[in-house]
């Protein structure tokens, strides 16, 4: 056991501490430094060394814990308060114009509205969680409503406070939830890509990859020799304040040491709006860091609330999107790819080029009457862009190189896998194989039920699938829950090991949610929101499986077209055998209220140590789901501690205060 700190020690450990968080706050958020780099390293070493022979001193705020700390097995997840939305695109001015009448006439306004515009970040977007002005929880944001959880990570980032520090009249809110933007600048991207070459590693495509794989890194020591920084754009709760703008709640943010855009700007009319986004565009690649457009937000934080939201995306702010990346490219040949709908999809293979940031080989040319709109021939010059900047296509056809040789296409009438029938539905450009046993659309299908937003079943990667369906192990998705040792193990490149991770992260998934059982069955136009709509309306998978069209569409965002697919789903008997075959498997969604809801009622859990079967977070939902409670520390009212692999000293304590401890297999037979 080490010596504890003399009390002369403690209090220069306390003055460095106060010393380090002060100039970090000058520096990263005023810009406003009163000492020198070397000042400060040196301070922030003689801290570093006091606490190296004296460890009682490390506090959890200290600056010295942005070193980071050993890796962990995996993150745990944790849900928003608030979901964390996506932000509508705009791409002309039109569309720029749109957004503002629209918001004017939901409002009923004539008058020109404030808009507050800030330059819209190509990085990692992520919330800080701060309680009493100490930083206590950072995430991701995942897929908007649940994030992982990095804050070791977080911590490591030399621009984000790990104490909130007081500015003027600013005072520190009980609880505040800061959503920003992390980002690596362009400068530090391409040394970062220059030593992992000379290291032998591979380079990352762009400096958003690069600062996305950096925060997901289980080892937050390699976090912290990554070179990230952080712009805060807003929050989610805030306890006991109350803001009328968001102009005034970014000047807040700034008050308390947290860095807010410099170049964001309050605009009066749409027309400054424009006038800023050409100007952003002018500066666009004289910025140290990447951005691909800018943010328009309603400055009038009531009127934000009056317009409210979308199923994904605010009604208050647009994001318009730069013209995207464009760069020009030959296409060597079309063929015709098969989704897990039976939709038929035109892909263009293109001699490989460079395109934000990434190597393209292929861009989709959607559907036959797009080809035959732009008149694309295999061997055409081609001007290509990233939709969105993420999904490569074909702009145009640059016909002034043509040379004769070009080949036109025609979709086929048979399905290129199978060799059924395809055929149009009405009202539909897309052609459709109509045998649902298709192996392509059985793989994409199984691939999608396995993908990490459905089922999340990990090592089923998409060779070890197109191997079974090949194989005819596989004919459906129902089939996975019954593979065994010895049929996985007589698969190519599949070993002993391998063979029994898979096995083990398909029992794992047994334990899911109701809300991602709904999207990875496929149903078509449901997404992952969509499916959360249906859970939390229908509360059972056998109530939304006896919903009629009238049931659903009485859903304030479900239309007619989602309806009809959902009816028409779970009338089919194949899918309705699949979905029983699943459930007697031992599937237990969480959510589901044919479970019995109070089984826990009044007892109170402690967890600790690693779980094999489910994380902590899918533990502590499956308690919660059941009317039991979980709390972090063991005391007298503890009912039980759940002890996993290497449990820590919470296990000590349940010994010492004779509370009950149950193990893992316990634990699942409980619940």
């Amino acid at each position: 056991m080490s010596e504890a700190a003399p009390e002369a020690l403690r209090r220069r450990a306390a003055q460095l501490r106060e010393a380090l968080h002060k100039h970090s706050y000058l520096y990263h958020a005023l810009d406003d430094p009163e000492i020198s780099d070397a000042e400060y390293d040196r301070l922030m070493q003689e801290l570093i060394d006091l606490e190296s022979r004296y460890p009682d001193l490390i506090t959890p705020d200290s600056p010295t814990q942005r070193v980071g700390a050993p890796p962990l097995e995996k993150f745990e997840t944790i849900s928003h308060s608030l979901p964390m939305l996506s932000l509508e695109n705009g791409f002309d001015e039109e569309d720029v114009m749109a957004f503002d009448q629209r918001v004017r006439r939901l409002l009923n306004i004539d008058m020109d509205l404030v808009y507050v515009a800030e330059p819209k970040m190509d990085g990692v977007a992520v919330e800080l969680v701060y309680e009493n002005g100490e930083l206590t929880v950072a995430s991701t944001r995942g897929d908007g409503f649940v994030g992982e959880v990095i804050t070791p990570n977080i911590k490591t980032i030399r621009s984000v406070p790990i104490l909130l520090q007081k500015s003027g009249e600013a005072s520190i809110p009980a609880r505040i939830e800061v959503r920003g933007e992390v980002f690596m600048r362009t400068d530090a991207f391409r040394k970062l890509n220059q030593q992992r070459l000379q290291e032998g590693e591979p380079p990352f495509a762009n400096p958003r990859n690069a600062a996305a794989g950096s925060l997901r890194q289980l080892d937050s020591r390699v976090t912290a020799k990554r070179p990230l920084e952080m712009f805060c754009y807003g929050i989610g709760i805030i306890s006991d304040m109350k803001f009328r703008s968001h102009w005034e709640l970014m000047n807040f943010l700034k008050a308390l040491g947290l860095r807010v855009n410099p170049y964001i700007k309050k605009c009066t009319g749409i027309d400054e709006v424009l006038n800023y986004y050409e100007d952003m565009a002018s500066r666009r690649h004289r910025l140290p860091y990447e951005i691909d457009g800018i943010v328009i937000k309603v400055d009038d934080l009531e009127y934000q609330e009056r317009l409210g939201e979308k199923s994904r995306s605010p009604r208050w702010a647009l994001a318009y999107k730069f013209v995207p990346s464009q760069e020009t490219t030959r296409i060597i040949d079309i063929d015709v790819q098969v989704g897990r709908t039976g939709a038929l999809t035109p892909v263009a293979h293109l001699e490989p080029v460079r395109l934000g940031g990434v190597i393209v080989k292929r861009a989709t040319l959607h559907n036959q009457d797009e080809i035959t709109k732009k008149d694309i021939r295999i061997g055409d010059t081609v001007l290509i862009q990233r939709a969105g900047d993420v999904i490569p296509e074909v702009v145009k056809v640059i016909t002034g190189k043509r040379t004769g040789l070009e080949k036109g296409f025609i979709m086929p009438d048979t399905c290129p896998v199978c060799g059924s029938p395809v055929l149009q539905p009405k009202d539909e450009v897309v052609l459709r194989c109509i045998n649902t046993g298709c192996p392509a659309q059985v793989k994409e299908r199984i691939k999608h039920f396995a993908s990490r937003a459905a089922l999340n079943i990990e090592g089923l990667g998409d060779k070890l699938i197109s191997q079974m369906v090949e194989k005819r192990i596989l004919k459906s998705y129902a089939d996975l829950f019954d593979l065994d040792l010895e049929t996985l193990k007589g698969l190519e490149r599949m070993a002993e090991k391998s063979a029994r991770n898979v096995l083990e992260a398909i029992n794992k998934s047994k334990h899911t949610t109701l809300a991602r059982f709904i999207y990875a069955l496929g149903i078509r136009h449901v997404g992952e929101h969509t499916a959360t709509v249906l859970a939390q309306k229908f509360k059972s998978l056998e109530a939304l499986m006896a919903a009629n069209e009238e049931d659903l569409m009485a859903i304030k965002e479900i239309g007619p077209e989602v309806s009809q697919s959902v009816v028409a789903f779970f009338k089919n008997p194949e899918n309705k055998k699949n979905i029983h075959r699943i459930l007697r498997s031992g599937l237990v969604l969480e959510g589901d209220e044919t479970v019995q809801k109070d089984k826990l009622a009044g007892l109170t859990f402690v967890l600790t140590g690693t779980l094999n079967s489910m994380t902590r977070a899918q533990a502590k939902q499956r308690i919660e789901s059941l009317g039991g409670k979980v709390t972090n520390s063991v005391s007298r009212k503890t009912s039980y501690v759940v002890a996993g692999r290497e449990p820590g000293s919470k296990l000590d304590k349940a010994k010492e205060l004779g509370v009950s401890i149950i193990d893992e297999e316990t634990f699942v037979k409980m619940l």
